[in-house]
């Protein structure tokens, strides 16, 4: 699924490639992919003659304003949106036609069908669904050291599983939880209330450079993730821990990086740099990002 840096990077792309264009219809062809208004055709009305005013992101949700009302969408494991010419071929697996008055056409498609969308009016997004239950944005000016420690709180829960609660801090998925918690030299399954107030504001810097550093290579094409240009992200060649097991630590440690299961997802440590139990030495090395 995308996480943070994958969204962002398409959030800026359709800001790039559909801000200002006027929407002359819609056509939906997948009914299921529109959870609110529940009728499709009141969907597409709702949408006509609107302008998108910009894009914008909340977590993982991609929100595109279009003054009366706002645009919830929600990617999902495989949904894309591209920018077309009328004229170009209609490729399969193309659910949603936004077609502007320019003659192009925004089109999303998605092979899985799990993506969703919704309508709100402005500011309801916030008060009822999906956004009213998200945690700190990682990437906003927000998210300090202290709303950090106030939002693990005094959880024994296991510090990965809790960082990918989006309840508590949105967009950080498994790829850039086990980048973090390398880069802090913090075991994923410590209790977050036993990690010490240095381990906190190392991981919380960790959090902030693992993420920037994606975003600013276009995120990461592990699997079938492409931007709104049908462009691959770089980051996933300077992965230090996730996908490497059995590969030497590039830390320079000594140790190998393994990979064993927690909270039901894989993941990848280094066992030198991650100690299960508390080190009081220092890691000695931060977040590096090549």
């Amino acid at each position: 699924m995308p996480e943070l840096p994958e969204v962002e990077t398409v959030r800026r792309t359709l800001q790039r490639l559909v801000a200002g264009k006027t929407i002359e219809s819609v056509d939906v062809r997948l009914p299921r992919i529109i959870r609110r208004p529940a009728e499709p055709e009141a969907f597409a009305r709702a949408l006509e003659g609107l302008t998108i005013r910009g894009v914008e992101r909340r977590g993982k949700f991609l929100k595109f304003d279009l003054g009366e009302v706002l645009l919830l969408s929600h990617l999902r494991m495989e949904g894309r949106y591209g920018l077309y010419d009328a004229k170009d071929e209609t490729e399969l697996h193309t659910h949603v036609i936004f077609r502007f008055t320019d003659g192009t056409e925004l089109r999303y498609r998605d092979v899985r069908q799990f993506g969703t969308m919704d309508l709100y009016k402005p500011g309801e997004e916030t008060r009822e669904g999906p956004l009213s239950k998200l945690g700190l944005e990682p990437l906003d000016e927000t998210f300090t050291l202290s709303a950090f420690r106030a939002a693990l709180g005094a959880k024994k829960t296991k510090i990965k599983p809790l960082l990918l609660n989006q309840e508590v801090v949105v967009g950080i998925g498994n790829i850039y939880v086990d980048e973090a918690l390398h880069a802090a030299g913090i075991h994923p399954e410590r209790p977050a209330d036993g990690l010490s107030r240095a381990e906190l504001a190392r991981l919380h810097d960790t959090i902030v450079a693992t993420l920037s550093a994606s975003v600013e290579a276009g995120g990461s094409s592990v699997k079938s993730y492409v931007n709104g240009q049908g462009e691959q992200g770089a980051y996933q060649f300077s992965l230090r821990a996730y996908g490497r097991e059995g590969e030497p630590c590039p830390a320079g440690c000594g140790g190998v990086i393994e990979k064993f299961v927690v909270g039901g997802r894989g993941t990848h440590i280094c066992p030198r740099c991650q100690p299960k139990k508390r080190s009081r030495a220092k890691p000695g090395r931060g977040p590096k990002h090549t």
